[in-house]
């Protein structure tokens, strides 16, 4: 069963990038009883670490920040203009509620020109991001009591559960978030094979600033990035663009736009899942990318590295949705996949071959994916 308050918890916390401090707060709450030791680095990253039998180290990062935007101007009638911070689809903005993180937290709405106004020509384009607006209802006075130039925006969104699924803002990359705590604490007390540091890490949605912060001190020798991919498995895509399906398990990265997963640790994790009757896809990614890519090669000596990830619809939207089965088997596959390997031959010399090749291999769901994250 999953741990719906907990997941609402993080998922509703603030946190847009380079103002994680609300969400990194609770998650401090979470793991000081799950783990050996607990550290904040010097830009904010949380490290979660358990002790296990040899000194090899163990990386997993999940991203804590979430797209946002950030107040540069608040004009004579109190509007607030912004910039994004992250990635944004313009097109699910409008009307949408935002909260301004100032002296207090202030609720909005995202404005743009009404569609009764527009010329025939603009009703058929999206409207660019930088023509949307803050309307708080307030005058500029007030307004500047309460907000300043440089203050954080998020979006504002409530998690509900809908049918098998959960939806909410910041699904991307919360829902990780809350899989790495799960896991940790399902595996302490266990002996692990390695040192684990389970890393929550800062800025990756403006170019994993955060991993690249991180790895640099912890120098893994394995690496797992955990986030959030495209499901596109909705009316209108073909099967070559469904990238996952939601329902259909959780997806061990091939590749993305970023990084090519050692082949070894996707061998290693399909045995893991095969062997655990644990539900997978494959995840193939031809644009963007995630923590994975830090975590692979800023260490001193590189990392065997993987990812694992969690479909999702309507990434970068208002709201995003999530498969409680398929989170529910990411926590499984990375519980799995950290505890045992120890287990594995990780030499190039080996004969890994594929899972795929053997007769009683995992038989994952979808071959390809796309996202930027």
């Amino acid at each position: 069963m999953l741990n719906l308050a907990l997941l609402t918890s993080i998922c509703e916390a603030p946190g847009v990038s380079g103002f994680e401090r609300r969400i990194r707060e609770l998650v401090l709450r979470e793991v000081r009883e799950l783990a050996d030791e607990v550290e904040v680095d010097n830009m904010g990253n949380v490290i979660a670490i358990l002790r296990g039998k040899s000194s090899k180290r163990v990386m997993v990062a999940a991203h804590m920040d979430e797209i946002g935007f950030i107040v540069n101007h608040i004009d004579d009638k109190g509007f607030i203009r912004f910039l994004p911070l992250g990635g944004f689809d313009p097109k699910t903005l409008t009307a949408q509620r935002v909260i301004v993180h100032g002296r207090e937290d202030v609720i909005g709405v995202l404005g743009c020109k009404p569609i009764h106004i527009m010329k025939p020509e603009e009703r058929k384009q999206v409207v660019p991001l930088n023509e949307y607006f803050v309307d708080t209802g307030m005058t500029k006075e007030a307004v500047e009591k309460l907000i300043s130039v440089g203050d954080p925006i998020s979006r504002e969104r409530a998690l509900i559960e809908m049918g098998d699924c959960v939806t909410s803002k910041s699904l991307d990359n919360r829902v990780s978030v809350f899989i790495l705590i799960e896991t940790l604490r399902r595996l302490k007390g266990q002996e692990l094979p390695h040192d684990l540091y389970a890393t929550f890490t800062v800025q990756e949605e403006v170019g994993l600033r955060g991993a690249m912060g991180s790895v640099g001190h912890i120098d893994p020798d394995f690496g797992f990035g955990l986030d959030v991919t495209i499901a596109y498995d909705v009316p209108g895509s073909s099967p070559h663009e469904a990238v996952t399906s939601l329902g259909s398990g959780a997806a061990i990265k091939i590749l993305d736009g970023s990084v090519i997963s050692d082949y070894r640790m996707v061998n290693y994790l399909k045995e893991v899942a095969r062997a655990a009757d644990i539900k997978t896809q494959l995840e193939l990614l031809p644009a963007g990318g995630t923590d994975t890519a830090a975590v692979q090669r800023y260490g001193n000596k590189g990392a065997i590295a993987g990812a694992i990830s969690i479909p999702l619809r309507n990434m970068h939207q208002s709201t995003e949705m999530a498969h409680k089965e398929d989170i529910l088997a990411t926590i499984d596959l990375l519980a799995a996949g950290i505890s045992q390997l120890g287990t594995y031959n990780w030499d190039f010399s080996a004969d890994h071959g594929t899972a795929d090749a053997h007769p009683d291999a995992i038989k994952p769901g979808s071959e390809s994916d796309f996202s930027w994250m």
